[in-house]
């Protein structure tokens, strides 16, 4: 089973790795992966081993706890302790300032003031890094909390054995009191905007949760009972009034109304409900009382489901994230190694070992890879929380990542490139027949039948005013056709032979043949075994089909048919929206649909899969990336690797458009992340940064990366434009 802990407690990417890495040698725990950015740990394992996970964990010096309900409370606790740091230190970076502009104030300068000022910092505001620092070596793990604490301490102590032991013969001794209590301040300051900024990046979860009301009106023996949604049940039925939030998945029962399903679609438009269709729980039911019997509850929502892909994905690492990851578990001795090479060449150099440790706190505080960790959860995190925005489901980081490097976009064609819904595309009788009497005759017999086609008949008819009869001894021969006696009439519907008569006029042949080529399918229409006309029947393309074909295209991505429809219906929808015939697989049966992106695969191309249902679920699986339209089967959707929630072929695009985003934002973390630290390590060896401004410019680095992934916030749709 899936395990989720909350980790409190770590500050960079070697944090981490540490707690991946010791939670990995616990037995029969597998596929862990510990989240920096959002300070969680997922792991495949028996329930049983949570409470050896949370006190492996705490081993290593972090809390660990299976919810985050006291996440509120350890921030204000943070931001206290930050309050505290602040005040201690003002006193301290007065002093500074007024050595500066060359005012002194003897009180100001006494050791023994500054140093009643900077022991509560380093000792109560920095204990953290000291206790993190400790556990950190005994676990043979350093991190971001070891460079802190013996950079911090260094001038700290030195300041102590300056002020109180060394002798300067009557001149005020040189004090770096300011400078361990403003690193820390500022660490700790960088901490607390790092968090704020981390808490924007889950903001597309919490407003997914908070559309799920807390309470139902559900109907009763005894009337209407308001109920808790956890303890809402299947069957049961709601009565959802104007304005209010639907608290289940259901059926209408009773009543009209229009919904708005913008966080299910992204579309603002109301959606007209009325008996019999379905409803999703989170939806808004804008105008009308409506009774609606749950089908879905709790877990098992639409809404717990989008939930539930969303924060997967957010816990889950791009592969790019593995140079980062191996660069972290190196660089911590690197950079002890640097400083220390750093003190002694400055002690050669100056003679001293002033300058050596002033500039080798500053290698160890500049150092501090917390924007190495950071550069691709946050970026994952507010990718895949637009991606809900947006009505794009991405699973995992690596699908993310993946999608971008699609070359071939292979598209199912019933219910993926066209509507699904079958339609009347055309009607003929012979010229000696009276065209609305036909129409009547064919209608009074279809509503009796549940075939597409029939449906597709009565809603034609409706829409053209078309009256229709009672039809008596109704007969359904699955694969043949329908009929029906009307006003005496024996009335048939279907294949040629099964319509009654063997010499089909010459005119009727030509008019199926034609249909056939526009890929649709034909129905005869008899009465008393003799044929007078024919119906034809097709899907409708979806209307942004063309367009995001071209637009594919332009992105020099390929993009195939695979339908198990006849050829020239294949061939038809290809023609239509500019694919070549080489490129439409037709006939292609459901357990062969996988075969075929194999091959694909196998001659070199990346392949995408969009499509909808049960038979597509083996090759959604198949491909490199699966897509499955939200408007498809459960099944499809479970396989898919990004389900795209509103069935708009536009939305292809939109994922592209957010894959490129994404990695184009990691890349530029990662970037400034490597810059940051190559650039910053030798200009503090060289002495050209002082301890305060290292202090400075790390805290900065981690809060930029944060910024530089929340500007995705800010994105436009342009796969929807």
């Amino acid at each position: 089973m899936k395990i989720k802990l909350r980790v409190e407690g770590m500050t960079c990417a070697s944090c981490a790795a540490r707690v991946q890495k010791g939670l990995e040698s616990i037995p029969g725990v597998k596929d862990v992966y510990v989240n920096l950015a959002t300070e969680k740990a997922s792991m495949e394992a028996d329930g049983r081993q949570t409470q050896a996970a949370i006190t492996l964990i705490e081993s290593l010096g972090y809390q660990a706890r299976k919810d985050s309900a006291d996440k509120e409370e350890e921030q204000v606790k943070g931001a206290g302790i930050l309050i505290f740091s602040l005040i201690m230190t003002v006193p301290l970076f007065m002093a500074m300032i007024l050595m500066i502009v060359g005012w002194h104030v003897p009180l100001f300068h006494r050791a023994w003031f500054q140093l009643i000022f900077a022991a509560p910092v380093q000792f109560i505001a920095g204990w953290r890094f000291y206790r993190q620092a400790w556990l950190s070596l005994k676990s043979l793990s350093p991190g971001m909390d070891l460079l802190i604490a013996i950079g911090t301490s260094a001038a700290f102590f030195f300041s102590v054995y300056n002020g109180f032991f060394r002798d300067w013969g009557g001149v005020s001794p040189e004090l770096y009191f300011e400078a361990s209590a403003m690193i820390i301040t500022l660490v700790l300051l960088g901490k607390h905007l790092e968090k704020r900024a981390k808490g924007k990046t889950t903001r597309a979860i919490r407003e997914l949760i908070g559309l799920a009301p807390k309470t139902a009106l559900v109907e009763g023996e005894n009337g209407a009972v308001e109920k808790y949604v956890e303890d809402v049940e299947k069957g049961d039925v709601l009565i959802i009034r104007p304005g209010e939030r639907i608290a289940a998945d259901g059926i209408v029962t009773e009543g009209v109304t229009s919904v708005d399903e913008s966080m299910l679609t992204g579309e603002s438009l109301p959606v007209g409900k009325r008996k019999g269709d379905n409803i999703t729980g989170g939806t808004v039911n804008l105008n009308g009382s409506v009774k609606v019997k749950a089908t879905r509850v709790g877990e098992e929502t639409v809404l717990a489901h989008i939930i539930r892909i969303v924060e997967e994905a957010q816990g889950t690492k791009a592969p790019i994230q593995n140079l980062a990851d191996r660069i972290a578990g190196v660089f911590v001795p690197f950079v002890l190694s640097a400083a220390f090479v750093t003190f002694i060449l400055w002690m050669i150099i100056a003679g001293s070992p002033d300058r050596g440790i002033l500039t080798a706190v500053s290698v160890l505080v500049i150092a501090c890879p917390c924007a190495l960790g950071l550069a691709t959860p946050t970026a994952i995190m507010v990718g895949t929380g637009k991606g809900a925005e947006w009505g794009v489901l991405i699973r995992n980081g690596e699908s993310l990542e993946r999608l971008r490097q699609v070359t071939a976009m292979v598209f199912d064609k019933t219910g993926t490139l066209t509507t699904g819904e079958t339609h009347v595309k055309s009607f003929f009788v012979l010229s000696n027949e009276d065209e609305n009497e036909v129409a009547a005759l064919a209608v009074s017999v279809e509503r009796r039948s549940e075939h597409p086609f029939a449906r597709a008949v009565v809603r034609w008819a409706e829409h053209r005013g078309i009256s229709s009869f009672e039809a008596e001894k109704f007969q359904a021969e699955p694969g043949l056709g329908v009929s029906g006696v009307v006003h005496g009439k024996t009335i048939r519907l279907g294949r040629s032979a099964y319509a009654g008569e063997k010499a089909i006029p010459d005119i009727l042949k030509k008019r199926e043949q034609e249909a056939l080529l526009r890929g649709e399918s034909v129905i005869y229409l008899s009465a008393d075994n003799r044929v007078s006309g024919l119906m034809s029947f097709g899907d409708t393309m979806k209307k942004e089909a063309a367009d995001v074909i071209r637009r594919l295209r332009e992105q020099k991505i390929e993009t195939f048919i695979m339908t198990g429809d006849h050829e020239k219906a294949a061939l038809s929808i290809g023609q239509q929206l500019g694919i070549p015939p080489e490129r439409i697989l037709s006939r292609v049966q459901p357990s062969e649909k996988a075969d075929k992106i194999k091959e694909l695969q196998r001659k070199g191309w990346v392949v995408a899969m969009a499509g909808d249902g049960i038979n597509d679920a083996p090759a959604l699986a198949t491909a490199h990336i699966g897509m499955a339209m939200g408007n498809g089967t459960d099944v499809a959707m479970e396989t898919g690797d990004i389900v795209l929630m509103r069935g708009d072929l536009r939305t292809v695009l939109a994922a592209l458009d957010l894959s490129r985003l994404t990695i184009k934002k990691i890349k530029q973390n990662l970037f400034w992340a490597f810059a940051y630290n190559t650039l910053g390590i030798p200009l503090a060896a060289l002495g050209f940064l002082q301890p305060l401004i290292a202090g400075a410019a790390m805290a900065f680095s981690s809060v930029s990366v944060v910024t530089n992934s929340l500007s995705m916030r800010r994105a436009k749709q342009r796969g929807l434009s």
